[in-house]
C-alpha cells in the first residue's frame, strides 16, 4: 500500500496483536467503510496483494492484522490459545480502539472461519463480508475431495514428534526445494496464472510460523462449529469460489450460500483455491461491485 501505519493491540491475556491500517486514526470518518483481511490457514497478506493494491488506489481504508502466534504478533509459545474465539476478540478489539464501525470483512480459506465467527459472535459490528474458498465442513474430511488428510495428519502429528528436528527441518526450508514448491503450485494455484515465484514466498513465509501451528488450526477448524449459526447470520454476503479448487471442492460454496440468507454467489472459471491470486481482476471487480450494493 502506498501508505502504511502499524501499530499494535494488547488483549486482555495480554497477547500482542499486530495491525495495520493505510491511514492514520484521526483520518478515519464516522461510520465510513475500511476493508479488513482475514487470510487462510498458514496464508499471509501476500494473498491479497492484488486486492490491497486495487482497493488502496480506489481511495478505500484498510486494515491488516495478523492472528495471534503468528508473524508479527506474540503468542508463539502460547499455540493453545490461538482458537477462533481469541482471533475474532483480538479483531473486535482491534476495531474498536480504532472506532471501525462499518468492517467489510474479505475472509479466504481458513479466514472465511474467521470471518464467520465474528459474524456469529458480533453480529451488529460487521457491515459486509466476502468469502473465499472456504468451507465450514471439517477440511480433514472433504480437502482434495476425500479424507486423505484425516488419515495422514495423525502420521505427519507422530512424525512431527518422534522427528522433531527432521521435521523443523523440512518446515523450515521446504520452500528451496522445487519440487515441494510444484506440488503446492499444482495442488492449489492456477499453474498458467500464478507463478513459482509467488509459491516461494508464501512457502517461505510460513517457514516463520511455529511448527506445531499447522495441525493445532486443523483441528480448530474441524471443531468449528458454525454451519449450525449460518441461518442465523444476516450479514450481506459474497461467496467466492473457483470452479477448479482442489483443496476445497466447490460444492462447499454452494452449501454456504444456499444457508447463508443474505449472499450471493460467484463462481470463476478456472479459478483454483486461490482465484483472487488468480484472477485479480474478475475478482476485484466483483468485490468492488458488491461493496457498492446499497
Amino acid at each position: 500500500m502506498k501508505n502504511e501505519f502499524p501499530d499494535y493491540y494488547y488483549a486482555q491475556d495480554g497477547t500482542r496483536i499486530f495491525y495495520l491500517t493505510n491511514f492514520k486514526r484521526e483520518e478515519l470518518a464516522l461510520d465510513e467503510e475500511v476493508i479488513v483481511f482475514n487470510y487462510g490457514l498458514v496464508c499471509n497478506r501476500s494473498h491479497f496483494t492484488p486486492q490491497e493494491k486495487y482497493f488502496d488506489d480506489l481511495g478505500y481504508k484498510i486494515l491488516i492484522h495478523d492472528y495471534r502466534a503468528h508473524y508479527s504478533s506474540s503468542g508463539q509459545d502460547q499455540i493453545e490459545s490461538c482458537t477462533f474465539k481469541n482471533i475474532t476478540s483480538d479483531l473486535k478489539g482491534v476495531l474498536d480502539i480504532l472506532t471501525i464501525t462499518k468492517p467489510i470483512m474479505i475472509g479466504h480459506s481458513m479466514g472465511v472461519n474467521v470471518t464467520l465467527e465474528f459474524a456469529k459472535n458480533y453480529p451488529n459490528a460487521i457491515y459486509k463480508s466476502i468469502l473465499i474458498s472456504g468451507t465450514v465442513l471439517p477440511p480433514q474430511d472433504i480437502m482434495f475431495d476425500s479424507n486423505v488428510v484425516d488419515v495422514a495428519s495423525p502420521f505427519l502429528q507422530k512424525f512431527a514428534k518422534t522427528r522433531p528436528r527432521i521435521f523443523e527441518f523440512i518446515w523450515k526450508n521446504s520452500y528451496k526445494n522445487p519440487i515441494a514448491r510444484k506440488i503446492v503450485l499444482d495442488g492449489g494455484f492456477n499453474t498458467k496464472k500464478v507463478e513459482d515465484s509467488f509459491v516461494q514466498v508464501y512457502m517461505k513465509k510460513i517457514s516463520e510460523l511455529p511448527k506445531d501451528i499447522f495441525f493445532h488450526l486443523l483441528e480448530q477448524m474441524k471443531e468449528h462449529d458454525i454451519i449450525s449459526s449460518l441461518e442465523n447470520i444476516l450479514t450481506p454476503t459474497l461467496i467466492i469460489g473457483g470452479d477448479s479448487d482442489k483443496v476445497i471442492p466447490n460444492y462447499l460454496q454452494r452449501i454456504l450460500h444456499q444457508y447463508l440468507p443474505n449472499s450471493k454467489l460467484y463462481i470463476l472459471k478456472d479459478g483454483s483455491h486461490v482465484p483472487q491470486i488468480d484472477f485479480p481482476e474478475l475478482t476485484n471487480s466483483r468485490i468492488e461491485a458488491f461493496i457498492k450494493r446499497a
